[in-house]
């Protein structure tokens, strides 16, 4: 059973939050939905979720349309940005606090309760109060919460982006480990390129209410949809049309990407180093090629790039035909 999102557009006066999104999500993926500030993302999981209406369109869970459904009976779970939980209730009566409201038989509250403190890694937590708790461990108690009525899909709004860098990462993983355990279909919304690509299965990158892309993370990276996208995600060879038509032996049309991490030293296109940069094991060189009259910005290790290396130094590229992705405009 999918979750499918048919033409879902929402207005606020005159502003267009939402602008006809269409997508579906499969039973056991984790899709990313990835953008820029105020592009609509954290709209978009409202609208699925039913805390906001939409003005026009469909979300459909298998054949059963969620259009009118209010929140607590569309099998929804949620993890916010700032976890809200109650801080009235300790550990064990939030989590339970869905369950509750289903009417289960408090021993299964209970053992469902402990399975999921367990799984979280806060077992024997239940009586400990919000405050007491770090960021962490709040967001372990949000994640438990929504996953305790057994939802049919998980909704997670930036649930990293309070946390500190290095917890980020210990959590994102952990996260990640569990999603893959649960096999459960989620949608996490982050401005992070790096978490959505660590986290989703596919990533959808919004842009002003719109979806620009959807597709795998080694896909979105090597084949950008057009120019934004392209700078969104990166990419530092961008070349107009102009550009390159005024270049000399390059077979594609404008505009276009250079991938450079297809592009390694010891070939037969002649360049001239204009500035260099180290970065640890990395070094980024800016690269004049002449006959092309285009610059290139170029990444590798150290270990590859020669010792003596200095503004005005010819080298050698290797460029094969497939590090040029034709891409279409903004």
């Amino acid at each position: 059973m999918s979750l499918r999102i048919e033409n879902l557009t929402k207005r606020y006066d005159r502003t267009l939050a939402v602008n006809s999104v269409t997508l579906e999500i499969g039973p056991a993926e984790t899709l990313a939905l990835l953008g820029p500030s105020g592009c609509g993302k954290s709209t978009l999981l409202r609208l699925i979720a039913g805390l906001e209406p939409p003005n026009e369109g469909h979300i459909l869970m298998g054949d059963k349309d969620l259009s009118g459904v209010p929140p607590q009976n569309r099998n929804i779970g949620m993890v916010f940005q700032d976890y809200a939980l109650f801080p009235h209730l300790n550990v064990g009566k939030n989590i339970a606090f869905g369950l509750v409201e289903l009417g289960l038989p408090r021993d299964t509250q209970r053992r469902r309760v402990g399975e999921l403190l367990e799984m979280v890694g806060l077992s024997g937590s239940e009586q400990r109060r919000i405050h007491e708790l770090s960021g962490g461990q709040q967001q372990r108690v949000a994640l438990a919460r929504a996953l305790a009525p057994k939802p049919e899909v998980l909704l997670l709004d930036e649930p990293l982006s309070n946390l500190d860098q290095a917890l980020r990462e210990t959590l994102k993983i952990e996260l990640k480990m569990i999603l893959n355990q649960l096999k459960m279909r989620s949608i996490y919304v982050t401005h992070d390129q790096t978490e959505a690509i660590t986290m989703g299965q596919r990533v959808a990158v919004m842009r002003q209410g719109q979806l620009e892309q959807v597709a795998t993370p080694d896909r979105l990276r090597e084949a950008p949809k057009n120019v934004w996208l392209a700078e969104f995600l990166g990419h530092r060879n961008i070349f107009s049309e102009q550009q390159l038509k005024q270049a000399k032996g390059i077979q594609v049309q404008g505009p276009a990407i250079l991938r450079t991490d297809l592009i390694s030293l010891g070939g037969d296109v002649v360049a001239e180093v204009m500035s260099h940069e180290n970065h640890g094991n990395l070094i980024q060189i800016e690269l004049l090629i002449p006959s092309w009259q285009l610059s290139v910005q170029w990444e590798g290790f150290t270990r590859e790039v020669p010792s003596d290396i200095y503004p005005g130094k010819s080298l050698t590229l290797q460029i094969p035909n497939d590090a040029w992705v034709e891409i279409g405009q903004r």
